[in-house]
Protein backbone atom coordinates (compact mmCIF):
# COMPACT_ATOMS: atom_id res chain seq x y z
CA UNK A 1 0.00 0.00 0.00
CA UNK A 2 1.54 3.34 -0.99
CA UNK A 3 2.09 5.97 1.64
CA UNK A 4 1.29 9.58 0.95
CA UNK A 5 3.30 12.34 2.61
CA UNK A 6 0.31 14.64 2.98
CA UNK A 7 -3.37 14.10 3.57
CA UNK A 8 -5.49 17.21 3.13
CA UNK A 9 -7.81 18.06 6.01
CA UNK A 10 -11.20 16.47 5.68
CA UNK A 11 -14.32 15.76 7.69
CA UNK A 12 -15.55 12.29 8.52
CA UNK A 13 -19.18 11.92 9.53
CA UNK A 14 -19.96 9.30 12.14
CA UNK A 15 -23.63 8.46 12.58
CA UNK A 16 -25.84 6.48 14.90
CA UNK A 17 -29.26 5.37 13.75
CA UNK A 18 -31.83 4.76 16.47
CA UNK A 19 -29.64 4.06 19.46
CA UNK A 20 -32.20 2.82 21.99
CA UNK A 21 -31.92 3.11 25.75
CA UNK A 22 -33.96 3.84 28.86
CA UNK A 23 -33.67 7.27 30.46
CA UNK A 24 -35.18 9.04 33.43
CA UNK A 25 -36.77 11.92 31.59
CA UNK A 26 -39.85 14.08 31.88
CA UNK A 27 -42.05 16.13 34.18
CA UNK A 28 -45.21 14.01 34.26
CA UNK A 29 -45.89 11.83 37.30
CA UNK A 30 -45.36 8.52 35.47
CA UNK A 31 -42.11 9.90 33.95
CA UNK A 32 -40.82 10.77 37.40
CA UNK A 33 -41.46 7.22 38.63
CA UNK A 34 -39.63 5.08 36.08
CA UNK A 35 -37.24 5.26 33.14
CA UNK A 36 -38.72 5.35 29.65
CA UNK A 37 -37.30 4.34 26.28
CA UNK A 38 -35.72 6.98 24.08
CA UNK A 39 -34.28 6.82 20.58
CA UNK A 40 -31.19 8.74 19.54
CA UNK A 41 -30.22 9.52 15.98
CA UNK A 42 -26.91 11.34 15.81
CA UNK A 43 -24.35 12.65 13.36
CA UNK A 44 -20.91 13.83 14.35
CA UNK A 45 -18.53 15.59 11.97
CA UNK A 46 -14.92 15.01 12.95
CA UNK A 47 -12.13 17.06 11.40
CA UNK A 48 -9.11 15.00 10.47
CA UNK A 49 -5.86 15.35 8.59
CA UNK A 50 -4.54 11.92 9.47
CA UNK A 51 -4.70 9.01 7.06
CA UNK A 52 -6.49 5.92 8.26
CA UNK A 53 -4.18 3.10 9.25
CA UNK A 54 -6.23 -0.08 9.12
CA UNK A 55 -4.00 -1.59 11.81
CA UNK A 56 -4.36 1.28 14.31
CA UNK A 57 -7.70 2.37 15.80
CA UNK A 58 -5.97 5.49 17.15
CA UNK A 59 -5.92 6.93 13.61
CA UNK A 60 -9.71 7.37 13.70
CA UNK A 61 -12.29 8.60 16.18
CA UNK A 62 -13.51 5.45 17.93
CA UNK A 63 -17.29 5.51 17.65
CA UNK A 64 -17.57 3.19 20.66
CA UNK A 65 -16.42 6.11 22.79
CA UNK A 66 -19.06 8.40 21.26
CA UNK A 67 -21.75 5.81 21.97
CA UNK A 68 -20.58 5.38 25.55
CA UNK A 69 -20.61 9.16 26.13
CA UNK A 70 -24.17 9.49 24.80
CA UNK A 71 -25.41 6.58 26.91
CA UNK A 72 -23.70 7.87 30.04
CA UNK A 73 -25.05 11.40 29.57
CA UNK A 74 -28.60 10.13 29.04
CA UNK A 75 -28.63 7.69 31.96
CA UNK A 76 -26.69 9.42 34.75
CA UNK A 77 -29.75 11.02 36.37
CA UNK A 78 -33.21 12.46 35.88
CA UNK A 79 -33.65 15.33 33.41
CA UNK A 80 -36.96 17.20 33.27
CA UNK A 81 -36.94 18.46 29.69
CA UNK A 82 -35.96 16.72 26.48
CA UNK A 83 -34.58 20.07 25.29
CA UNK A 84 -32.17 20.06 28.25
CA UNK A 85 -31.06 16.50 27.57
CA UNK A 86 -30.24 17.10 23.91
CA UNK A 87 -28.19 20.18 24.86
CA UNK A 88 -26.35 18.26 27.59
CA UNK A 89 -25.41 15.50 25.17
CA UNK A 90 -24.10 18.02 22.62
CA UNK A 91 -22.04 19.82 25.27
CA UNK A 92 -20.58 16.52 26.48
CA UNK A 93 -19.55 15.53 22.96
CA UNK A 94 -17.83 18.86 22.32
CA UNK A 95 -16.10 18.68 25.71
CA UNK A 96 -14.85 15.10 25.38
CA UNK A 97 -14.04 14.99 21.66
CA UNK A 98 -12.00 17.98 20.40
CA UNK A 99 -12.02 16.68 16.81
CA UNK A 100 -15.83 16.96 16.63
CA UNK A 101 -16.78 20.19 14.85
CA UNK A 102 -20.52 19.63 14.39
CA UNK A 103 -23.22 17.59 16.06
CA UNK A 104 -26.73 16.81 14.96
CA UNK A 105 -28.79 15.04 17.60
CA UNK A 106 -32.37 13.86 17.44
CA UNK A 107 -33.79 12.35 20.62
CA UNK A 108 -37.29 10.93 20.57
CA UNK A 109 -39.72 9.59 23.15
CA UNK A 110 -41.64 6.74 21.47
CA UNK A 111 -44.16 6.34 24.29
CA UNK A 112 -45.14 10.00 24.70
CA UNK A 113 -48.31 9.74 22.58
CA UNK A 114 -50.31 6.74 21.42
CA UNK A 115 -51.11 8.32 18.05
CA UNK A 116 -47.55 8.89 16.79
CA UNK A 117 -44.36 6.85 16.57
CA UNK A 118 -42.37 9.35 18.65
CA UNK A 119 -42.06 12.97 19.64
CA UNK A 120 -38.69 14.56 20.10
CA UNK A 121 -36.19 17.34 19.74
CA UNK A 122 -33.52 17.81 17.10
CA UNK A 123 -30.49 20.01 17.67
CA UNK A 124 -27.75 20.89 15.23
CA UNK A 125 -24.77 22.74 16.63
CA UNK A 126 -21.26 23.60 15.50
CA UNK A 127 -18.27 24.05 17.73
CA UNK A 128 -17.56 27.71 18.40
CA UNK A 129 -14.36 28.90 16.78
Amino acid sequence: MPTHPYTPPSVRRIFFDRLTLNARLGILEHELQAPQPIYIDAEFDARTSQRVNDEDIATVLDYRQLRDAMIEECTQGHVNLLESLVEQVAQRIFQDFPAIVRVRLRIGKPEAFADCAAVGIELEQSREA
